[in-house]
């Protein structure tokens, strides 16, 4: 039997353009991967971002562990922020840091009794992961914008999360650098991690959803299974509203 980890209830989230999520409610699955996908700028990142609690609803709930996030006291949260890693559309890699101390500080925060040795052995084991192997005592100015990706992609990595929120984590990249990616979030499915994924990439769709969210204009259109979603919208309705490519 298949249990929700995070439930967006009757949720609400506004910007000065006005509503951007209007009255979603939506269950995700333990273990499961699930596409979040609609076309640009209907509300598929925000949604993310919210199950992430990295945005706070102007109303409605969002639970991890049948836990309201808005709720959770300090303990509660910091197992959540352990637990989960988010990876941003723009990487989001503070600008007068080095790649070091970015990648430095999910640990300090969450395992402050690791040494520098321990840390500097982490960093170096998860940046070969992703691919880069480069110099690391640079800031992210000095990357491309693919590299940025990688450097994101290891952050999200550190901490070994069980819960994994990406934003078109493949974006930037040539088609090496995405299939290694893809590979890495291929073994996470097999350590049962609860993916929770954006993307405009049919391939990554078909290849790795076991469910389909789509959000149209802010709304909840469907959610469920993809077999179901892909049989009850056709593709080429997918493509004709710009929802993949």
């Amino acid at each position: 039997m298949m249990n929700e980890i995070i439930e967006l209830k009757n949720v609400f989230f506004s910007a000065q353009e006005g509503n951007i999520i209007d009255d979603v409610s939506i269950e995700f699955m333990a273990s499961k991967t699930t596409a979040i996908v609609g076309p640009s700028g209907g509300g598929k990142s925000t949604v993310l971002k919210l199950a992430a609690g990295l945005l706070v609803p102007d109303q409605g709930e969002v639970f991890y562990k049948d836990r309201n996030i808005a709720y959770m006291n300090r303990s509660e949260n910091m197992e959540f922020r352990r637990e989960g890693a988010f990876v941003f559309q723009d990487s989001a890699l503070w600008a007068n840091q080095t790649l070091f101390q970015i990648l430095e500080l999910p640990l300090k925060i969450h395992y402050p009794e690791m040494s520098n040795k321990q840390r500097g052995e982490r960093i170096k084991s998860v940046t070969e992961l992703v691919g880069y192997r480069k110099n690391l005592n640079i800031r992210p100015a000095g990357l491309s914008m693919g590299e940025q990706k990688l450097i994101a992609f290891a952050r999200a990595m550190l901490c070994s999360p069980s819960l994994l929120f990406l934003d078109e984590w493949t974006e930037s990249l040539d088609e090496t650098a995405a299939d290694r990616l893809v590979d890495i979030v291929r073994r996470k499915q097999r350590e049962q991690t609860t993916i929770l994924f954006v993307s405009h990439d049919l391939r990554l769709i078909m290849d790795l959803a076991d469910f389909v969210v789509v959000i149209i204009d802010g709304k909840l259109q469907a959610s469920a299974p993809k077999d179901q979603i892909i049989t009850d919208l056709l593709l080429k309705d997918f493509l004709k509203i710009g929802i993949v490519s």
